[in-house]
């Protein structure tokens, strides 16, 4: 059907570490569980509650799996993009089942590291787009950090008449 999206954007905290995994090809899939969370003050009694969904994510993306295998942990907060997708299977007493999964794929998802890196490491570059490419934070487009001075290769870009 022309004209729909399916798009879902998360940012939430692992549950538990990423379960990294290869096919028989040695392609890499991440499987990970984000909690997002919303509050809010009930209006009769005032009592702030807090509501938490659970999502399974599914990493189809060698580059990606891989920061999340090295870099994310439990509590990681995490900044995803992909699509929604229901998968259908059978267990083994023979009932169907279904899960319903946001799922990374090779050239359509985002995932990026909020905060800290999960093990205490050194960070990495804390964003991978969906080409799996790599970008750091706090950089801006010319190179240079946002808290620090200015990279050797910042150009002025003045016109002199």
């Amino acid at each position: 059907m022309a004209g729909s999206v399916n798009k879902v954007i998360l940012v939430g905290h692992l549950g538990k570490d990423p379960e990294v995994r290869r096919t028989a090809f040695g392609d890499m899939i991440a499987n990970m569980t984000v909690a997002t969370s919303e509050s809010w003050r009930d209006k009769t009694t005032g009592e702030r509650k807090e509501k938490t969904e659970w999502h399974r994510v599914v990493i189809f993306n060698d580059n990606l799996a891989h920061v999340a295998e090295q870099y994310l942990r439990k509590g990681s907060q995490v900044y995803l993009e992909g699509s929604l997708q229901t998968r259908k299977w059978t267990d083994q007493q023979g009932v169907e089942k279904y899960s319903t999964e946001v799922v990374l794929q090779r050239f359509n998802g985002t995932l990026t590291l909020l905060g800290k890196a999960g093990n205490g490491g050194p960070s990495p570059a804390d964003s991978a787009d969906e080409y799996g490419r790599t970008s750091s934070r706090g950089v801006d487009a010319r190179g240079r950090s946002a808290d620090g001075p200015a990279s050797q290769f910042d150009l002025d870009d003045e016109i002199p008449f």
